[in-house]
């Protein structure tokens, strides 16, 4: 009887092994890139809420100032302050530690029944391997508040 292994066993073995290692490091890659997604996604709805409170407090501390924000441009919220308006896009326009995520804010004023609406839109976006991705965050304020 022929004792040991045969040149094509020894091949079929390597060639399993290696598909085994390969789906491996698909799957901890894909595991990897998801468990980044996830993580900026939450980050990026914590950045746009924020802002959106941030608003509010701007609204509430100044209601005549705030209106005169509303415009068609666009505020970039990196370090929430009025300051910056135009087109979010320099990378001094960051926002948080990891310098991923750019954050503006656009002010639109409509009329809804009768009552002035002023809606303000945060958007936070961020740019990886799979490309760019946003998370918005809406809210309105009314003249029919009480002070």
């Amino acid at each position: 009887m022929n004792k040991g292994q045969s040149m094509f066993e020894v091949v079929v073995a390597i060639f399993i092994i290696t598909l085994i290692t390969i789906g491996v490091i698909v799957v901890s890659t894909n595991s990897v890139s998801n468990s980044s997604f996830s993580r900026n996604s939450t980050l990026a709805g914590r950045y746009a809420q924020e802002a959106i409170e941030w608003l509010r407090d701007e609204e509430a501390i100044n209601t005549t100032l705030f209106k005169t924000r509303i415009a068609l441009s666009i505020y970039c919220l990196n370090n929430l302050a009025w300051g910056n308006t135009g087109i979010c896009g320099s990378s001094e326009e960051v926002v948080g530690s990891n310098n991923v995520f750019k954050r503006e804010a656009t002010l639109t004023n409509s009329q809804i029944s009768g009552k002035n609406i002023i809606q303000a839109v945060v958007k936070v976006y961020w740019t990886d391997s799979k490309g760019t991705h946003e998370v918005s965050s809406t809210t309105n304020f009314s003249d029919i508040r009480e002070r």
